[in-house]
């Protein structure tokens, strides 16, 4: 599945997306936005690095953070909630986790990524994904850039 595809079956089921991305830092986005025809269906994209980001501009709660840790399902899915309510898109994907070098002290593991989407008009339909990457930061990035995409595209694909 290229991009390509996913813009393609947004803009013939009229559907608008955005993202709220950490460790891709804009990469998804950045990859739709490169389509002939995006700006029919890409919105936007927070890119939300450092947790303090995600804590002032989100308003991601830093009670999850301490929690769960800020690469974490929790996370990723406050992510995609508060997206929705700031990108006010059809779909709205979020991105958390560590591309490496190293894994931070009680930090999560390299390669460890968790991802949220939520779909209209089933605002209420939240898919997690957990997934441990392999590869450098890059590869990593890529992996998790395509493999959203995929995801993407299959549940579109469904409605």
């Amino acid at each position: 599945m290229e991009a390509k595809d996913l813009v393609n079956l947004l803009i013939k089921k009229k559907l608008t997306i955005g993202s709220v991305e950490s460790l891709t830092a804009g990469l998804f986005i950045a990859t739709l936005a490169n389509v002939p025809g995006a700006s029919k269906v890409v919105r936007g994209s927070l890119v939300t690095y450092q947790s303090s980001f995600k804590t002032s501009l989100l308003g991601i709660k830093k009670q999850t953070i301490d929690k769960y840790g800020v690469v974490s399902r929790q996370v990723a899915t406050e992510m995609v909630l508060k997206g929705k309510k700031l990108l006010k898109t059809d779909i709205v994907v979020s991105f958390t986790g560590n591309a490496g070098p190293t894994k931070e002290k009680g930090g999560a593991e390299v390669g460890r990524v968790h991802m949220a989407i939520l779909c209209q008009p089933n605002a209420k339909l939240i898919k997690n994904i957990s997934k441990v990457y392999h590869g450098d930061r890059n590869t990593i990035r890529t992996k998790v850039v395509d493999d959203m995409i995929n995801a993407v595209y299959q549940i579109v694909k469904k409605k």
